[in-house]
């Protein structure tokens, strides 16, 4: 039975993602913040555990936690889009942003990545096309932007570093979705989304390590 690991999955796509799995039979192990998702999560079939992103040694205990695991499909999804306008930042406000968005995956993908390099699996963060400076055509949402484009720096090291030992390791826009983040009015459903990211995921071959996707499996640029 293939194993799947989803990081931050109290709603959203997240939780889809462990709904989805779930319905195709595989073992999922999922983390949320608090206590009440972390039960929802196990009432749903998962092995789940509590993780708060922005600490150190929260990080340490999920790592001790998934210790010999062998993971075949991770996705790191936990990630925050900070404030909605576009003046002078706030300390906390960076902080937030790039503590949940870059410096989590910073302290998780070295746990992660040996842990699927030795199933041959899939490392996946959930980056956003919002990131890319090549495709770049407007401002809005520029600290947002700019943490999108740091995890995709963390996630080209990780391909470096693990994709040689067997992962393959990618950075995936999953569209303008329907959820907190994205609001109603967003084109995709949250499963629809969903089903194409683990479509996407499925077709990946070694080829693609190191690579930053949209949802359909199309490349977007750096």
């Amino acid at each position: 039975m293939p194993t799947a690991l989803i990081i931050g999955a109290s709603r959203g796509i997240g939780r889809e993602m462990v709904r989805q799995y779930l319905a195709d039979g595989w073992r999922v192990i999922a983390t949320a913040r608090d206590s009440e998702h972390v039960a929802a999560l196990a009432a749903m079939g998962a092995t789940a555990y509590p993780l708060d992103v922005l600490s150190a040694e929260s990080v340490a205990g999920i790592g001790w936690n998934l210790d010999d695991e062998k993971i075949d499909v991770a996705v790191l999804v936990a990630g925050v889009y900070g404030p909605r306008d576009d003046g002078f930042p706030s300390e906390a406000d960076f902080d937030a942003v790039m503590h949940t968005n870059v410096l989590a995956a910073m302290r998780l993908l070295p746990l992660l990545g040996p842990m699927v390099a030795a199933s041959r699996g899939k490392l996946a963060v959930l980056s956003s096309k919002m990131g890319s400076i090549e495709a770049r055509n407007a401002t809005g949402g520029s600290l947002y932007r700019a943490s999108k484009a740091a995890l995709n720096s963390v996630l080209k090291d990780a391909s470096l570093t693990y994709g040689p030992h067997g992962a393959t390791c990618v950075a995936f826009h999953p569209g303008w979705v329907q959820t907190d983040m994205g609001g109603a009015g967003a084109e995709l459903s949250v499963e629809d989304s969903v089903n194409d990211l683990r479509v996407t995921l499925l077709r990946m071959t070694a080829a693609d390590n190191g690579t930053f996707l949209n949802h359909d499996g199309t490349p977007i640029p750096w």
